[in-house]
Formats: structure tokens, C-alpha cells, sequence
């Protein structure tokens, strides 16, 4: 189809007879598992590199206490989590946050507040950059006061 002809069916000038091509007559609900789509295998080895160089960032967002096991489990092994707690009640949430305390004293590490109710506990071998925009420096540097 031409970019005239294009231009026209999408304003609607013309009938559009152009979508018998995106059916194709040979699809199949049922696939064979050996034709199954396969994802592409660089994802696979992206996140195998972030793993042995220590470059993952957990994110969990609890339901409940009972989801706090897995904050653990991650902070445990070395990887910075991202708690939100927007989605629990606030008992609960005030728990998670008194769990995440403890793991960080007990591992060395630091809890940080992102945002309302959202923390990010990082291991003690990680270090936060802080990017404040350059007008509030303190060194001088683009200071606008």
C-alpha cells in the first residue's frame, strides 16, 4: 500500500483492505514444545553478569508480615532491596519497618526513606550517591546564592 493510499485509509477517506495480511491461515492454538517461543538468549546472559559482578536491586511489595521473609532473604544475600509498604495497613507496615531494622544492624547495613512509606536497605559493601541538583551544593561549585 502507498503512503497516499496509507494516509487516506487512516483518516478514513478510503476502505482500509489491507489487514488480510496480518492473519496468517496456518496458526495453531495448540504449539509443540519444541516449536515454543523461546526468549532471546542475551536476557539470560544480562542478567547472569549482574549477578556475578553484584550489580541487582531487589523490589518488594508486601501484602503482609508474612512477606517479609523475602526482604530478608535478599538482603541476606548481598543485594539492595526497595521496600514499598504503600499497599499495607499501617500496623503491618510499621512491622515490615521494625523487621528491616533489625536486619540491617544485625548485617552492618543502612535503611534509607525513598519516599512515604518507601525504604531502600542497602548491605554494608554498597555505597548510596546522593545527587543533588548543583545549585545546593555546599563546595561552591554553581552555587547561585
Amino acid at each position: 500500500m502507498g503512503s497516499v493510499r496509507k494516509a487516506s485509509a487512516w483518516l478514513g477517506l478510503v476502505d482500509d483492505n489491507d489487514d488480510e495480511r496480518y492473519y496468517d491461515d496456518d496458526y495453531s492454538e495448540g504449539t509443540d514444545s519444541q516449536e515454543a517461543w523461546v526468549t532471546d538468549p542475551r536476557v539470560k546472559v544480562a542478567s547472569d553478569t549482574a549477578e556475578e559482578k553484584g550489580r541487582r536491586i531487589g523490589t518488594v511489595t508486601p501484602d503482609s508480615f508474612r512477606d517479609a521473609r523475602l526482604i530478608g532473604e535478599l538482603f541476606r544475600e548481598g543485594v539492595p532491596v526497595i521496600v514499598n509498604l504503600t499497599a499495607m495497613e499501617a500496623g503491618d507496615a510499621k512491622r515490615v519497618v521494625d523487621f528491616a531494622a533489625g536486619l540491617i544492624f544485625g548485617l552492618r547495613g543502612s535503611i534509607e526513606r525513598v519516599s512515604t512509606r518507601v525504604f531502600l536497605l542497602t548491605p554494608s559493601n554498597t555505597e548510596i550517591v546522593n545527587g543533588d541538583p548543583a545549585g545546593h551544593r555546599t563546595d561552591g561549585f554553581f552555587n547561585q546564592s
